[in-house]
């Protein structure tokens, strides 16, 4: 659950902020006319992102279980990639904000309304894309509350967005991201950890040694397992946030201190957002112009 919500708030709110960039700005520059353009891109794209998301799960039922195990262990990976290269690569954008102002001054200057419909589009169904990724992954490795996470996580930063937007709320969106930054990665290890399992599960990786540790004993009583049981209050918790695994082979011990080492590095030394990108933007100051 706790996954979902993080995956769809982070991808949430980026797409929130994107459209009210592109909304401010054209009322700054009174360009009304061009807002129900933008708007029926966004809607556009949302509504693709879960034609992809319903094909996406009834491709997945029609496999066998190799097929099923080797189709999730691919998806984990997948994602644990894309969630490394989006992080890494907001965390760089220089003048985010003033670059997308660019475009779209330039689109509606010239009185292109197909050409902002068309950023909108993209632009949300790249963000919609990448949620899908993520929460398939975030859901093979946790069946429990994915999807109530995620409905909590998209509802969460709607209203963030509602609120920046209309002046009402001042985020430092460069502290908010650079949490949820670490939060995704560690996401993303247990996500490499779950891959390879899957993998392992699927007869295309050798586990090499089968369990380094065992935090997963048989319980004599039903329901009443230990804390660090992937089933135990605080085993459980882990597990559906960032993939633990209470009895890990050796390539997934050292698949996610890999992963760990290397998404850290790059992320420190991956130059960070300069102010006056989108942290600083006047979304919230529409009002009142």
């Amino acid at each position: 659950m706790v996954s979902g919500f993080l995956i769809l708030l982070r991808e949430g709110l980026e797409a929130c902020l994107f459209m009210g960039v592109i909304l401010g700005f054209l009322v700054k520059i009174d360009q009304k006319r061009y807002v129900g353009h933008v708007l029926t891109g966004a809607a556009a794209g949302v509504g693709l992102s879960i034609l992809v998301a319903l094909l996406l799960g009834r491709f997945t039922g029609g496999l066998s279980e190799r097929g099923e195990e080797l189709f999730e262990g691919v998806t984990m990976l997948f994602a644990a990639f894309l969630v490394t290269t989006v992080l890494l690569w907001m965390r760089s954008q220089q003048n985010a904000a003033s670059d997308l102002n660019r475009r779209v001054a330039e689109k509606a200057v010239a009185g292109r309304g197909a050409g902002l419909f068309f950023l909108s589009f993209f632009s949300i169904f790249r963000e919609g894309i990448e949620a899908v990724v993520f929460l398939s992954a975030a859901s093979y490795a946790s069946e429990r509350g994915t999807l109530l996470g995620a409905s909590i996580g998209i509802l969460a930063a709607l209203l963030l967005g509602i609120f920046v937007f209309i002046g009402s709320l001042r985020i430092d969106f460069r502290k908010f991201f650079t949490v949820m930054g670490v939060m995704l990665i560690l996401l993303a290890a247990g996500l490499v950890a779950q891959g390879i399992h899957e993998l392992e599960e699927a007869g295309v990786l050798p586990g090499i040694v089968e369990r380094v540790w065992n935090l997963n004993p048989e319980v004599a009583t039903p329901g009443r397992y230990p804390l660090l049981h992937e089933k135990g209050a605080v085993g459980g918790l882990l597990k559906g946030i960032f993939g633990y695994n209470g009895d890990p082979s050796l390539l997934e011990v050292l698949g996610y201190v890999f992963y760990l080492g290397f998404a850290f590095t790059a992320w420190g030394r991956t130059r960070i957002v300069k102010r006056g990108a989108i942290d600083r933007t006047n979304v919230g100051s529409v009002r009142g112009r």
